[in-house]
């Protein structure tokens, strides 16, 4: 069903009044409970984004056919040669019909990246189209993208305020077409909308967001954020915000070009210092973090003068930080080496399954058999250490089948943070990929959370798989070794098209005994 269509059918036209308003949505009580449970400094002591109902009223969220809203413009995210053939582009071009395309052959051609072009709506109820190119991402080349994102969307808002226009439908700019990770496009989507309608309240009365289903959780989750309903969302968004928000427009920030100079540093001592913000005046988007003048730290001469120690040097602080990590790692080696662990070991959730088709060890966890809620989680740690550490020091992957876990199977986020932050580098490095089989739609909203604030380096390692079937792609059926009880429920919810006769006897065996 799509969302926010008057007595669920499907209308010719969709008028904006219609639509139901970000501040009418209900608040998700449940994902903001897990926030409270991270026992860590928030990233921002006040939401730099605080709860303004005004600027929630503004916003409306569409799922639906974008070409049949009736708002003063729609924006079409396309290519450079504005052809591109993806679904929400062909709704446009059908609905507004050839007088669009002879439009953008005469009069317009192309549209650079990053840049916007206006068209008439033609056919479409809409008067205006507002055609924007996305980029391309690459991870080498992420400030770039990140940059160019924010000038789609801001420069398509600041052109609906030059037309006058008050109503926009404004879908998903970037792509995972063009490689774009979803919620790292939402952040500076919402980011920079807030930041338009903080300083321009007026222009715009309702900004629709035009979302395909994948991108809706992801937006419901985000958006709270950016557009807090309430003072417990907005408190959220403390510890769930990143730490770099952006600019006064909502533009990423690249603290290399912050450079701060002095007359002279013998005067370092008051604090007359003018500090000079370069970053509005290069244009160019050139990474040199990596240059040793983009390591030098701010006022070493104030530092020196002062007789500060040098624990306050920030890379100082990282490297104390790595070597005690360090040695509580080897003490909890020592320990799991020593230790008796067979109370975790014979529960058998977690074991060496095999190899994929690249030669690298399958590490099986059966979140089932996982009692979480009576365990002895430090033992549990203990055991973790004791099987991974040996198979770490090469590539390996994991496959979590979550199939009929319940409450009672689920460790604190708390604990999870602290799991990832005792493990060293080389768990992160080495983990090729994580797959989660039979996954629910809240275990890929909190992999998501998880992920993204608080193990951001597996990030894009992390897969979701509706069957066994699809790990038969990675490693060879012989490989894979799971309960009995996981094929089955398999089978009910994806059929025995891919089991074997000797994999289906084998299952069947298993059950009657």
């Amino acid at each position: 069903m799509r969302l926010m269509e008057p007595l669920r059918i499907a209308p010719d036209v969709v008028d904006i009044s219609a639509l139901k308003k970000w501040t009418d949505f209900p608040v998700q009580h449940r994902f903001t409970d897990y926030s409270n449970s991270i026992d860590e400094p928030s990233h921002h002591t006040i939401s730099p984004f605080p709860c303004q109902p005004a600027l929630n009223n503004k916003i409306a969220l569409w799922t639906g056919d974008i070409s049949i809203l009736q708002v003063d413009a729609v924006v079409n995210s396309t290519n450079e040669t504005m052809d591109e053939n993806s679904i929400m582009c062909q709704r446009i071009f059908d609905r507004a019909g050839s007088a669009l395309k002879m439009e953008i052959y005469n009069e317009v051609k192309e549209c650079k990246t990053g840049e916007v072009r206006v068209t008439q709506g033609h056919g479409l109820p809409a008067r205006f189209i507002i055609h924007t190119v996305g980029p391309f991402y690459n991870i080498k080349y992420q400030t770039a993208a990140q940059n160019t994102l924010h000038c789609c969307y801001r420069n398509v808002l600041q052109k609906s305020r030059e037309l006058g226009l008050r109503s926009i439908a404004l879908p998903v700019i970037n792509s995972v077409r063009r490689n774009y990770p979803p919620d790292a496009g939402a952040h500076i989507a919402l980011r920079t909308i807030r930041r338009f309608l903080e300083q321009y309240s007026d222009s715009l009365t309702c900004i629709i967001l035009v979302l395909e289903p994948c991108d809706l959780g992801i937006y419901e989750i985000i958006l709270p954020l950016y557009f807090p309903r309430n003072l417990a969302e907005q408190d959220n968004a403390c510890w769930q915000l990143p730490i770099d928000i952006g600019g006064t427009d909502g533009e990423p920030l690249l603290p290399d070009r912050q450079i701060r100079i002095i007359d002279n540093p013998q005067h370092a001592l008051h604090d007359d210092e003018e500090t000079v913000e370069l970053s509005a005046q290069l244009e160019t988007s050139v990474n040199i973090g990596e240059h040793a003048f983009a390591q030098m730290q701010g006022d070493l001469d104030r530092q020196r003068l002062l007789g500060e120690r040098s624990v306050t040097d920030p890379l100082a602080d990282i490297m104390i930080k790595q070597m005690q990590q360090k040695e509580r790692y080897e003490r909890l080696l020592r320990r799991a080496k020593t230790e008796d662990l067979t109370e975790v070991s014979g529960i058998g959730c977690l074991y060496q399954s095999g190899v994929d088709r690249q030669g690298r060890p399958v590490v099986v966890f059966v979140g089932k058999w996982f009692p979480a809620t009576k365990i002895n989680l430090d033992k549990a740690l203990l055991y973790v250490i004791q099987l991974l550490d040996p198979i770490v020091k090469g590539d390996y992957v994991i496959a979590y089948f979550h199939t009929l876990t319940t409450s009672s199977n689920y460790p604190s986020l708390q604990w999870l943070r602290e799991v990832y932050n005792v493990l060293p580098y080389k768990y992160k490095k080495n983990l090729k990929q994580f797959y989660i089989i039979h996954p629910t739609f809240w275990t890929k909203m909190m992999t998501w959370w998880f992920t993204t604030f608080m193990a951001p380096a597996i990030k894009q390692k992390v897969h979701n798989l509706p069957g066994v079937e699809y790990l038969y792609e990675v490693m060879a059926p012989d490989q894979l070794e799971i309960p009995a009880y996981i094929t089955e429920y398999d089978m009910t919810i994806n059929g025995l098209r891919y089991y074997t006769p000797d994999q289906f006897s084998e299952v069947e065996t298993s059950s009657r005994t």
